[in-house]
């Protein structure tokens, strides 16, 4: 145990005894009762060894020390003689490393390549209460060997122990930032996750203070969440906040402090809960995004707009395969990577590692009964990678391939396809291997028919974000065999709301039995289009067209 961890202990023990006051400012508990706040759950998810002195290595002979063996090489003429009653000259051995300061450990914050992370077995509080060392140690290597330089992880009060947390406990956190820094990862730390107890501002920073007391001088803890996911309208946890905030800053200077904002309040929400802290800055903003990725960009920029010239990271962002496939998952990081970028936001941070099994989240909680909230994993239970651990790797290595997620020629397994059906009641495209314009496989449409709405296609979206005036080229080659009614391909335009602005088409295939063609569409972007899908279309069709071979750029 470490001597910083042996006084945390002590600490925790002789405040569980009453026999020490803490060393926190002084803060009353004693704040008026406030109604129960009715956001406690996440909304979406959601080595560098202490140094310890060398032996030291003496260089010069001391009583009891075996008597020069003959051969040995004599004194060298000019060396100074030893002086009787000088100290042995000794090595001191490496330096040890500087102090953090806000600065460096802001500026790791804000360009760091961080994973959220629990285990795949053990969600929430169990990973604490169903601590697994090997596991956790199997998990941070790949964590590491996907690029990430750091990993966060949530501390839970009702878990560790409050005011005084458990010494076991503090172990095993312990333990958690020795195994993160052996698989080379920076540790960032999340408090007061699935907490309400707004009253108790004392107790708060006493905890607080026990908690990270250990690490605010050792850089393998880069940062302090203080409230996960907080509603800018949860009146009791923001003036909670804005007691314990700067009481923390008091004993943790060189600490960056943050909180991050409700995941569905959006832009406007980060704008908000800023507002409502008033004089009581944060270090950075974290924002947690899980909107259309369609529209990434300007929600991105409204947000970080809305809190500079502070900093921004995107502390959580992710889609799960419950809800979409993996294709659309790899799809949807992709473009969030690539947007971030765009905006100038350097920490994309997805949730999370790894599906979770069932009974690995804690019951009684609003994500336990929540079916999507089980699949947001980077790897599947049986632990092969999704394609979207692909996207992560590339965008942490600076090998970006972004491209290559869209499936543009149809080649990939048919169930990690990033396209989507569109109005499929009226027709649906399938991946087969019948014919193909290069390659294996292509996509047919069949006996379709059409829908009030408009014609049954399949559709993508870019990775790149679009903006007005841009110049944007789709092309697909198309053949028909006894072909009626409509096909062609069309450009749809979306402003930063998702609402539909126009669409551009291409020339249409000519109707019954033809070769390969090629259909082309170009187009300039609306002023104020923010989203942009390409659409395969074939409607009121009594016979077949294959799709294959697309390019959108």
């Amino acid at each position: 145990m470490s001597s910083d961890r042996f006084r945390a202990v002590a600490l925790s023990c002789l405040l569980t005894m009453g026999v020490l006051a803490p060393a926190a400012p002084a803060l009353a508990d004693d704040l008026p009762e406030e109604p129960a706040a009715t956001n406690l759950q996440p909304a979406d998810p959601s080595v560098l060894d202490e140094l310890v002195p060398a032996e030291v290595p003496v260089d010069s002979p001391v009583a009891g020390d075996p008597a020069p063996v003959e051969g040995d090489p004599a004194p060298v003429e000019g060396d100074p003689a030893p002086v009787a009653g000088d100290p042995a000259p000794v090595d001191a051995g490496p330096a040890p490393a500087a102090a953090p300061t806000l600065a460096g450990r802001l500026a790791a914050v804000t360009r760091s390549k961080t994973m959220n992370y629990y285990p795949s077995g053990a969600g929430w509080t169990a990973m604490w209460t169903r601590f697994d060392a090997a596991q956790i140690d199997t998990d941070l290597a790949r964590i590491s060997a996907l690029g990430a330089d750091s990993v966060r992880i949530v501390v839970f009060p009702r878990v560790f122990g409050f005011p005084a947390p458990k010494p076991e406990y503090l172990d095993r956190l312990d333990d958690f930032v020795d195994i993160a820094a052996r698989n080379n990862l920076a540790v960032k730390l999340t408090l007061f996750d699935w907490w309400s107890s707004y009253k108790l501002v004392g107790g708060s920073v006493e905890w607080t203070q026990a908690v990270i007391g250990p690490y605010l001088d050792d850089p393998r803890v880069i940062a302090v969440e203080v409230k996960n996911e907080m509603s800018p309208y949860d009146l009791p946890a923001v003036r909670w906040a804005r007691r314990v905030i700067p009481a923390i800053r008091d004993f943790a200077p060189t600490m960056p402090l943050t909180v991050s904002v409700d995941g569905h309040a959006g832009p406007d929400g980060l704008a908000e809960l800023r507002d409502a802290f008033g004089d009581v800055p944060l270090d950075y903003h974290d924002y947690h995004f899980y909107g259309q990725s369609e529209q990434a960009l300007p929600d991105i920029l409204q947000a970080r707009d809305s809190v500079a010239p502070e900093p921004m990271v995107i502390g959580e962002t992710g889609l799960s395969t419950g809800v979409g496939s993996p294709g659309e998952q790899a799809a949807y990081l992709a473009r969030v990577f690539r947007a971030a970028a765009v905006a100038g936001i350097r920490s994309v941070s997805p949730w999370t590692l790894t599906d979770f099994a069932q009974g690995a989240i804690p019951a009684g909680s609003m994500v336990s009964v929540t079916p999507s909230q089980y699949q947001f994993g980077l790897y599947r239970l049986d632990g092969t990678a999704k394609p979207a651990a692909a996207v992560v790797r590339n965008a942490w290595t600076a090998t970006e391939s972004y491209e290559d997620v869209l499936d543009l020629s149809f080649e990939q397994d048919h169930r990690d396809s990033p396209w989507r059906d569109n109005l499929p009641a009226a027709g649906a495209a399938e991946q087969t291997d019948e014919v193909a314009h290069d390659g294996t496989y292509s996509v047919r449409f069949s006996g379709t028919g059409r829908d009030p709405r408009g014609l049954p296609s399949l559709r993508i979206s870019p990775v790149t974000p679009v903006r007005g005036g841009q110049t944007w080229s789709a092309s697909a080659w198309a053949r028909g065999e006894n072909a009626t009614g409509t096909t062609e391909i069309a450009l749809s335009w979306f402003d930063e709301r998702g609402r539909w602005i126009r669409q551009d088409t291409s020339a249409r295939l000519k109707r019954g039995t033809t070769g390969w063609t090629k259909l082309t569409v170009n187009a300039v972007a609306p002023d104020h289009a923010a989203g942009l899908q390409l659409h395969l279309k074939s409607g009121d069709n009594a016979g077949s067209v294959w799709f294959d071979d697309v390019s959108l750029s």
